[in-house]
């Protein structure tokens, strides 16, 4: 599943579009940094529970943006579920 990460089209990335994607009932699954500020994970974990959305932890930012095909260090992803085609 990390590997639908590095498509553009099919993952959003960062705290705020991973939060709206999963709000939107549009994430399949969250991938959370665990070096992340403990509060941005600790929203990002809550709100994937309460929508029935898998959470696989990644153990550093640089690895979660490595993952992710972008330059910034990123504390949360997800891949959507109706990504446009690309």
């Amino acid at each position: 599943m990390p590997e639908r990460l590095k498509k553009r089209a099919m993952r959003v990335v960062g705290v705020r579009q991973t939060l709206r994607a999963v709000k939107e009932q549009d994430a399949d699954m969250v991938f959370v940094a665990m070096d992340a500020d403990p509060r941005l994970r600790q929203q990002v974990e809550k709100e994937a529970e309460a929508n029935a959305v898998p959470v696989q932890l990644v153990s550093t930012m640089e690895e979660l943006a490595a993952l992710c095909r972008v330059d910034v260090p990123s504390a949360a992803a997800a891949i959507r579920k109706n990504a446009p085609p690309d």
